[in-house]
């Protein structure tokens, strides 16, 4: 897993203005929106990320929250990592609100990270987008969609768009007055105008779709898996 470093982020500034350029309506969402800021240099280690992917799935934000809480504060520093996962039995797992799917999922996670198919951190960096994605989408209950997520809100690599998703192709089809939401392999084709920074058109598909519905102001904001 050698190879030079790939730096995390990117010039915010330089994006936005290749964005405007490449797409006059995304440009008037923009404006509307603002800059968007994020930080890329947050450290994190990917075992206990991709974890918290696994538990985060087809829950509700504050339900994932309260079990990946649980399942935390039965990890060494309140951390999941692959020994801490082997150092907890499935009993108690299961106490902490985990299914018998994810426990076979972080089983999973533990055993790919020893065997050195999860990178680690210092590997990350060195690694190109498709090569994460080949490596990670071995781990049971890790798809293509979640090695993006990783990508994009933890690494910062400039040029990815997850055409699966559902806000992505959202925000794509009121931007432009789509009859209906894209298809993946047509938003595929039609996201190359925003390249070489589909990730921050996505981070504004995204918020797009956000201006576009307002939540109620009693709606207190709730975690995702990959907020820090």
């Amino acid at each position: 897993m050698g190879g030079v470093v790939i730096p995390r982020g990117f010039d915010v500034d330089a994006a936005s203005a290749h964005l405007a350029r490449r797409d006059r309506r995304l440009a008037k969402w923009m404006r509307r929106i603002g800059p968007l800021e994020h930080d890329f240099d947050a450290r994190f280690d990917p075992v206990d990320a991709l974890a918290r992917s696994i538990l985060y799935q087809q829950l509700s934000g504050k339900a994932a929250a309260t079990i990946t809480g649980r399942v935390r504060q039965r990890m060494p520093r309140g951390r999941i990592s692959a020994r801490g996962i082997d150092a907890v039995d499935d009993e108690g797992l299961r106490a902490a609100g985990v299914s018998r799917n994810k426990i076979a999922a972080l089983r999973d996670l533990a055993a790919k990270s020893q065997a050195g198919i999860v990178p680690r951190p210092s590997q990350l960096e060195r690694m190109s987008d498709q090569a994460l994605i080949d490596h990670l989408v071995q781990v049971r209950g890790i798809g293509r969609w979640t090695v993006e997520m990783l990508l994009m809100f933890r690494l910062g690599r400039p040029d990815v768009l997850p055409v699966d998703d559902l806000g992505i192709r959202k925000g794509t089809q009121i931007v432009h007055g789509f009859d209906d939401m894209p298809a993946p392999r047509d938003l595929r084709k039609f996201g190359e105008r925003w390249a070489p920074y589909r990730t921050l058109a996505s981070f504004y598909l995204w918020k797009v779709v956000e201006a576009a519905n307002p939540p109620r102001k009693d709606t207190k904001p709730v975690k995702r898996s990959q907020d820090t």
